[in-house]
């Protein structure tokens, strides 16, 4: 496990394949932590294989106070491209939203994007639909931090504003379709991503051998 700084946080980056070739960055869902090892539908990868903790999970740092957001999350995984290099992402749940949002903002480091089932995956919606503020259970064990758990899954996903960042991608990135879903859940924002050109539904296997000949 190597330590990346991002800010005030320690991310955990986790190898669990070595290797010289462009890796696989592997972005997990929410209240979860990187695998032990490479999951069997990602197996096919034959690169190395790399694993993020995001902030507030796993051997990542716990800030205090909360303030999470799926944007913060992005820039954790920005870290681990800065580390490195072009890599192709794999995340599951809510990973797979920051992927997405990773491979608008960095279309010329992200080498196409799997987009998995997981938990966190539908945020709080496509809109606000509450004013209640919730309130974390202080009590429960951290990792997850009990903030994260709370403020990642009412985050607000607007469907234009996820289209906005594959877009960028498939327009900058050099890849004709740099998004593949191979998620079987279907949020509001994830529908609207899949019907725009340069998304497909594709199995985990299949994209893994398109996106590896790139």
């Amino acid at each position: 496990m190597k330590r990346l700084r991002h800010g005030k946080v320690e991310l955990a980056l986790h190898t669990l394949r070595p290797g010289e070739e462009r890796p696989l960055l592997l972005l997990h869902g929410l209240g979860e932590r990187s695998p032990a090892a490479v999951p069997d539908e990602l197996s096919a990868w034959t690169g190395p294989v790399y694993a993020l903790d995001f902030t507030g999970h796993g051997a990542s740092t716990i800030p205090k106070g909360g303030g999470y957001h799926p944007e913060m999350l992005l820039a954790d995984a920005d870290a681990a491209l800065a580390e490195l290099g072009p890599v192709t992402l794999a995340g599951r749940g809510l990973g797979g939203y920051v992927a997405i949002l990773l491979a608008g903002a960095r279309p010329d480091r992200v080498r196409g994007v799997l987009v998995l089932d997981g938990p966190g995956l539908s945020g709080g919606g496509a809109r606000p639909v509450s004013t209640h503020i919730g309130t974390p259970d202080r009590d429960a064990s951290a990792p997850p931090d009990p903030f994260a758990l709370l403020e990642l899954s009412t985050d607000v996903r607007p469907p234009d504003y996820a289209t906005l960042f594959a877009r960028r991608a498939r327009d900058l990135s050099g890849i004709d379709r740099p998004i593949a879903v191979c998620a079987a859940e279907r949020p509001v924002w994830l529908e609207a991503v899949l019907g725009d050109s340069g998304v497909e539904a594709s199995e985990p296997g299949e994209a893994l051998a398109r996106f590896a000949s790139l």
